[in-house]
């Protein structure tokens, strides 16, 4: 684990954002972590190309949930990507709590959530938005950080990358 994402788990528990225990558990893993700093769509009806994440989280109430799937195969091996057999959701309540105690603090960059099940870790930014009549603040997420244990790497899923996808296409 690098020791940048180490010390933000730590800064969430001096932080109240989780228990110790569930940090100190988490750090003794052996856990893959899958950072995702910038996404391309795979929906054949989008167009576009990889670019930064750069999404508003806060405030709106239109997203149910994020939901990230994971694909992999042996290094070297030219067979499709396989789905790898691992839950990757973070529930809008879920994250909506954190994000609330988020804003009573005063933290810029840095700011890290997790999923109750600590498998997916968000990296917001709050940026402030001025008006002529006052000031908002949005809360932006910046990066995603998938944690899975390294032998998961290989439990593998029944199905082909489209028939993962097709649930979230639109008809």
């Amino acid at each position: 684990m690098t020791n940048n994402y180490e010390e933000n788990i730590l800064k969430g528990v001096r932080d109240s954002s989780y228990s110790l225990e569930s940090s100190l558990e988490l750090l003794q893993k052996d856990i893959v972590q899958l950072h995702a700093p910038r996404y391309q769509s795979m929906r054949r009806d989008v167009i576009g190309c990889t670019q930064e994440m750069d999404f508003i989280l806060w405030p709106r109430n239109d997203i149910e949930k994020i939901v990230c799937l994971l694909f992999s195969r042996w290094k070297g091996s030219d067979e499709p990507y396989r789905p790898v057999l691992a839950k990757f959701e973070f529930h809008h309540g879920d994250y909506e709590k954190h994000l609330l105690h988020v804003l009573s603090r005063n933290d810029k960059t840095g700011i890290v959530l997790n999923n109750p099940n600590q498998s997916v870790f968000l990296f917001i930014d709050r940026q402030h938005l001025q008006t002529p009549k006052s000031k908002a603040t949005i809360l932006k997420l910046c990066s995603i950080c998938l944690y899975l244990p390294q032998e998961q790497l290989t439990h593998w899923a029944v199905g082909t990358i489209e028939d993962h996808l097709r649930p979230y296409m639109p008809e």
